[in-house]
């Protein structure tokens, strides 16, 4: 093996090493959106669930339409 052919084989291990990092790196990154978009999901339940728990503890402000009183110019 002459010199440009050692050259050239180390920079295609050089180039192997940073694809195999991009690659791992890539999946860290897909795992951790997964786990965002899990916990996003989860936030919205929670927050629709409070939602719902939130108008079923408060009463009605809203008088029906028996109990509204008619303007005195009626």
């Amino acid at each position: 093996m002459n010199n440009q052919d050692k050259e050239l084989q180390a920079r295609i291990e050089q180039l192997e090493m940073k694809v195999a990092f991009q690659e791992d790196n890539i999946d860290t990154l897909n795992q951790e959106i997964f786990e965002q978009q899990r916990r996003t999901q989860q936030l919205i339940e929670q927050v629709a669930l409070l939602a719902v728990k939130l108008k079923e503890s408060q009463p009605n402000q809203l008088a029906s339409e028996k109990e509204e009183m008619r303007p005195p110019h009626y």
